[in-house]
């Protein structure tokens, strides 16, 4: 399964609001800091997650997509 940069949105702004965030109005950040820190995430894991599959036809090492 690929990584989801809005699924991941979505988690944190479902999360940030069970700890009482409120993700509606103009002055909430809630929203926007979830989708920087999705992007941010998402993007890292991308660029240098490795798998290791010790074993099989498939053997060696995979990133992460």
């Amino acid at each position: 399964m690929a990584l989801s940069k809005a699924q991941l949105k979505n988690r944190i702004i479902s999360e940030m609001q069970s700890q009482g965030a409120t993700a509606t109005g103009e002055h909430s950040w809630v929203t926007r800091m979830a989708e920087a820190i999705a992007n941010a995430v998402v993007d890292e894991v991308q660029a240098n997650a490795q798998v290791p599959v010790t074993g099989g036809s498939s053997a060696g090492q995979y990133k992460v997509q």
